[in-house]
């Protein structure tokens, strides 16, 4: 049914054997939180009340809102959500509909993997990753509690950071709903391994990581790369982008020049302590007036970490291991930090929305790919494969290395790029994105950081 709101339509539409149609022109003025419609497969819909219980949240439909977002739903949602359409369907049709011939080839090999069951086969992966997950959190608290070396208690520290880097790939798997096999068992997953173990919310994941797909390396619609004051991937953040995202501007004032002069040899320090700004995020997000989906389990669950993790900490000696433990913990994890940011900090950027009918070609643009041998499949939780990840992201990582010459041919069929490095080559290629950026924010300023630190301190006190 459409919406009272919508009832005029202000330009000319058509009825053609019985269907009434608008242009693509007329649903981009359908594009605002109470007036907000989409296209897939021609059909027009009216998500303006679906949005705000949407499983995935309300920003992948704001941004898409207005436009065909066929492809991005066929990437995130099973067969069974088409059967909710119905009750959301205008009566529209888009009089200029049009698919590309690249789209028509995803949309097939997405469809031959459906019928294929791979979406569902999620392999022993999952049971391996628990088992060493539970030996690696097990030897940890055995070094702790039963050792007083030194040395021990650093290498259990170090045993900590590995299990929760292999527990975050795990809440990866569960957050796209491919750890469990109901949605509801991955939802319980997702708050035990995350919460609880890592003392990351997995609603704070979700909202941004739902956002990251969608605005894939769009510098003021994609939280993944809106880091100032600390780091900049492109001088294109220099104008002080608003972030849609964030709803605030992204000021790039003299604190933050002074940082980024430099990034390319903070990066890797910074990476060391990103788990800090994690756990920020984390509470500012459950403390805040936004809706959060299971607010309630996700605060006990990060109750939960914060009982256990000091509770462990505190039965090392003296603060100096205690501090010592948390820090190795987290550099260990930082590694982490640093695999995901080599699969986006060199590649393409742009400014301004995502647009639907270009979710291939934007996905290529963005994603790098790290080469390895399928030994070290673990090391890199099958997010290696950043490219089919982005186009499948329901698909199992168990499949990921499968599907890659498939994904690889497409790519080069269609004249598109599909970037694979080494993960040496990768964070050369990350710090030279670091360091051209820093030099242009160093010309920007045109003053030495002596002066950049003094004016930072009289603008923010």
């Amino acid at each position: 049914m459409v919406s009272p709101s919508t009832s005029t339509i202000e330009v000319l539409n058509s009825v053609i054997d019985g269907k009434k149609y608008i242009t693509s022109e007329e649903l981009q003025k359908h594009n605002k939180p109470n007036d907000l419609w989409i296209s897939i497969q021609g059909k027009v819909y009216n998500v303006t009340e679906w949005s705000k219980q949407h499983p995935g949240g309300d920003t992948p439909l704001l941004n898409l809102s207005g436009q065909d977002a066929t492809d991005a739903f066929i990437a995130f949602h099973p067969g069974t959500a088409w059967a909710n359409l119905p009750n959301l369907f205008t009566g529209y049709h888009l009089s200029d509909y049009h698919v590309s011939e690249v789209s028509k080839d995803y949309r097939k090999l997405a469809s031959e993997f459906s019928k294929s069951g791979m979406f569902d086969k999620k392999g022993h992966g999952v049971i391996y990753s628990l088992s060493f997950v539970s030996l690696l959190l097990s030897a940890t608290v055995y070094g702790v509690l039963y050792s007083s070396s030194f040395w021990v208690h650093m290498l259990s520290g170090a045993l900590l950071g590995l299990a929760w880097m292999q527990i975050a790939y795990l809440g990866h798997d569960a957050g796209h709903y491919q750890m469990m096999s109901t949605r509801g068992w991955n939802k319980f997953a997702g708050i035990f391994i995350g919460n609880c173990i890592t003392g990351i919310s997995i609603a704070w994941w979700k909202w941004t990581h739902n956002a990251h797909h969608i605005a894939c390396n769009s510098l003021d619609y994609d939280p993944d790369l809106q880091h100032l004051p600390m780091l900049a991937v492109s001088n294109k953040l220099f104008t002080s982008l608003t972030s849609v995202f964030y709803g605030r501007q992204l000021t790039f004032n003299p604190l933050a020049r002074f940082f980024i002069s430099y990034q390319h040899y903070t990066y890797y320090p910074i990476m060391a302590v990103a788990r800090v700004n994690l756990y920020l995020q984390t509470v500012l997000l459950l403390l805040s007036k936004r809706k959060v989906p299971d607010k309630v389990p996700n605060i006990l669950g990060t109750l939960i970490f914060w009982t256990w993790f000091p509770l462990l900490v505190s039965c090392l000696p003296n603060w100096g291991e205690r501090v010592a433990f948390v820090l190795v913990s987290f550099c260990v994890t930082g590694i982490q930090h640093v695999q995901f940011t080599l699969n986006h900090f060199a590649a393409s950027v742009y400014v301004g929305p995502p647009k639907g009918n270009d979710w291939f070609e934007k996905q290529t643009a963005g994603t790098i790919d790290i080469s390895c041998s399928s030994w070290m499949d673990w090391f890199f939780g099958g997010l290696q494969f950043q490219l089919e990840h982005h186009l499948f992201p329901r698909l199992p990582r168990c499949h990921l290395r499968s599907i890659s010459p498939i994904v690889r041919e497409l790519c080069k069929k269609h004249g598109l790029p599909y970037v694979s490095l080494s993960f040496y080559d990768a964070n050369v290629t990350t710090l030279k994105t670091l360091r051209t950026a820093a030099l242009q924010a160093r010309d920007v300023t045109n003053m030495d950081p002596q002066n950049l630190v003094w004016e930072a301190f009289n603008t923010h006190g």
